[in-house]
């Protein structure tokens, strides 16, 4: 399987980011690790194995990015605004830095797929919805779409509110929203097993996440495993298999 890694500036952040690409063609997949996770997590837990096939026959080609959720939503030393402010740096870097990368790499292929596990679905998410002109496509596995409820604390103004989907998907309106509707797709997966379940766990919040897409009428389909199913690699290593053939 072609592999190429890269190391791209991160203007304000602490260090270089990581980006790492499988395959050769097919549509383009931006993958965000899991908390506080680089860019080799995801070939590390088996989850580029598990679609292995779909990289190989030129469907689908994974660009896995660097985190810095160390520096902001995993900093509990500072306040839940702060951490959205930093975050806002990420994200320059993903749309600044990233997103030209793989348009030079994948030129005339648009329609970057966002996919993440845990934190990494947050994220799949939350850009999905603030630049579904870049990524229409989410694919977001046990993910906790409220970051209020990360041990949050201290002031909360508009970073925060404008990158927590919990706080501004259901004030959703107007045109922007007649554009999401016509324009995103969201798929939210989630098993019942273990740490799915607690209250500020990956079940409650996909749940709460379904409700408000279905209430603003924005296309999405939620997709609950057994009760078995933990959230854990070997869980989303199936789920990725089961859904991406029908996105590329």
């Amino acid at each position: 399987m072609e592999r190429e890694q890269a190391e791209l500036e991160a203007p304000g952040l602490d260090r270089p980011g990581t980006v790492i690409r499988y395959g050769h063609f097919g549509r383009p997949m931006l993958v965000f690790p899991s908390e506080q996770g680089r860019a080799w997590d995801y070939e590390n837990n088996g989850m580029v194995d598990a679609v292995a096939d779909l990289i190989e026959a030129g469907r689908v080609k994974l660009y896995c990015v660097d985190s810095y959720d160390h520096v902001s939503w995993s900093d509990r030393s500072i306040q839940l605004e702060d951490r959205a402010r930093r975050h806002e740096l990420y994200e320059s870097w993903i749309v600044n830095q990233v997103v030209p990368a793989i348009g030079a790499d994948s030129p005339g292929v648009s329609d970057i797929i966002t996919t993440g596990c845990s934190l990494g679905a947050f994220h799949a998410l939350n850009f999905a919805f603030k630049r579904a002109d870049l990524f229409p496509v989410a694919i977001c596995q046990s993910g906790n779409y409220d970051a209020s409820s990360w041990h949050a604390w201290g002031e909360r103004g508009d970073a925060t509110y404008f990158n927590n989907p919990a706080d501004y998907l259901p004030n959703l309106s107007g045109e922007h929203l007649d554009y999401l509707r016509g324009r995103l797709f969201i798929l939210l997966t989630v098993g019942q097993g273990d740490w799915e379940t607690n209250p500020t766990g990956s079940l409650p919040s996909a749940r709460a996440t379904d409700a408000v897409l279905t209430d603003r009428g924005i296309p999405h389909e939620l997709d609950m495993w057994g009760y078995d199913v933990a959230h854990d690699w070997p869980w989303w290593r199936q789920q990725l298999a089961h859904h991406l053939p029908r996105f590329c």
